[in-house]
């Protein structure tokens, strides 16, 4: 199930990277990354299965989380368990059953790749008490777009053609977890479940000053579902 899904991924559209199928030549550690992107992708859904409560879905992959780490909203820093100490994120939140693993260059970045939406997203569950099992990180778009001119390590608005082109993905992969709650991050993500007509509740991206909303928003989901409020 979760395997045909990743597949069904390989036809991405020009100018956008598909982490799970295309290699980084510039700034991959290896010509096998993109096999172990789709191993830790496969993985981290898979231990989510039966678990998932909320799908937590954000615009598109960003060159600092899942262009990298081929999960969203994770950034490889995360997975190489340096995110732990400071913020109490731990590997074994994202998957356990088997051993994370980085893909870019480590002249790139000694520790792994960071990316603030990715800290700040993982942070809250952290903070809240929520089970990172029972919650799915997704993007409305699931490749990554950048900028032709600056490169792989850049990111840019997707267009409007491009997340009509994810519709189709996103739709399957909200077929994947049945009785879950969809949350939209920010307001592309918010056009796209909009689109698809299913119903869904919206928070406040966490970049650009956001984080105290979206904590705020989160929180009050998390009190919902556990019924701690009406």
């Amino acid at each position: 199930m979760f395997a045909d899904f990743i597949e069904s991924l390989r036809h991405s559209p020009p100018g956008l990277f598909n982490p799970w199928f295309h290699r980084d030549r510039e700034n991959d550690a290896g010509s096998d990354a993109p096999r172990i992107r789709r191993e830790q992708l496969l993985r981290y859904l898979e231990e989510r299965a039966g678990r998932a409560e909320i799908l937590l879905v954000a615009e598109a992959l960003g060159y600092q989380g899942g262009h990298f780490s081929g999960i969203a909203m994770t950034s490889e820093r995360i997975l190489l368990g340096h995110q732990n100490q400071k913020y109490g994120i731990s590997p074994e939140s994202v998957f356990r059953g088997i051993r994370p693993r980085r893909t870019s260059k480590e002249e790139l970045n000694l520790k792994g790749m960071s990316e603030p939406t990715a800290t700040i997203v993982w942070g809250a569950l952290t903070e809240l008490g929520i089970n990172p099992y029972s919650v799915v990180l997704w993007n409305a778009l699931p490749w990554h777009p950048y900028k032709k001119e600056k490169g792989m390590l850049s990111n840019r608005t997707p267009k409007s053609s491009e997340m009509e082109l994810g519709l189709r993905h996103l739709r399957s992969f909200i077929s994947l977890f049945e009785n879950t709650k969809l949350v939209a991050v920010g307001r592309k993500c918010e056009e796209s479940l909009t689109e698809l007509g299913v119903p869904f509740t919206g928070v406040r991206h966490p970049a650009n000053g956001g984080a105290p909303g979206f904590r705020m928003q989160l929180a009050e989901i998390h009190a919902r579902r556990k019924g701690f409020i009406s």
